[in-house]
């Protein structure tokens, strides 16, 4: 069996294993884990499963949703998942030094960056100006269906977050010649905060 197919396969089975971690926390349980152990052992080096790119929301972070612990995950997290060399450089060293088989782009619903952008499209406030301007084109294209308020903001979430797939392939030779070889597969998920639970909105499995 050839390298790509197993880091397909494996790719898949950490997708799996972390909708697991989501449905457990969505219902409240948690795994349990020796932190002190697990703290000790890490001191040796990482070697995590996935790398995230999501929200630096304070209520919506990676290893608590997943359910997962310290080693587990590569996060990279930026105000509406925005872009810019840093964050796409921290993706990029998760895949071609790390080796991770999965990347996750995780939005959530009320999303104050893309409610800035829908509300606020010009606004003119030092560096969150950028945060805007980034997300703005999507809020825009979903303005254009007819679409307001509530509606407008979450379905103008997912239109940029989908986006962001398209970004990375063109902004990272690294990111885009992993997913062609197979060796990285992505997931494009919007986390619900009522309910818990994180939804696929695209991959490429």
């Amino acid at each position: 069996m050839s390298h790509a197919i197993n880091q397909t396969l494996e790719g898949k089975q950490v997708w799996q294993r972390l909708i697991e971690g989501n449905m457990r926390f969505a219902q409240g349980f948690f795994m349990g884990r020796n932190l002190l152990d697990l703290r000790r052992s890490l001191h040796r080096g990482q070697k995590p499963m996935a790398a995230v790119l999501c929200c630096s929301d304070s209520r919506v972070p990676a290893e608590i949703i997943f359910d997962q612990s310290l080693g587990d995950l590569f996060v990279v997290r930026s105000a509406g998942l925005t872009l810019d060399p840093t964050t796409i450089g921290s993706l990029e060293y998760a895949v071609a030094h790390l080796h991770v088989p999965l990347l996750v782009i995780k939005g959530h619903e009320c999303c104050g960056a893309v409610t800035a952008a829908v509300e606020h499209p010009d606004l003119d406030e030092g560096h969150i100006s950028a945060i805007v301007r980034q997300i703005a084109p999507a809020a825009n294209r979903v303005r254009a269906t007819g679409k307001t308020g509530r509606d407008l903001v979450e379905t103008a979430t997912i239109e940029f977050i989908a986006s962001l797939q398209e970004t990375l392939r063109r902004e990272s030779s690294i990111i885009d010649e992993a997913l062609a070889r197979n060796l990285l597969h992505l997931v494009v998920s919007k986390y619900h905060m009522k309910d818990g639970r994180v939804e696929v909105i695209a991959s490429t499995f």
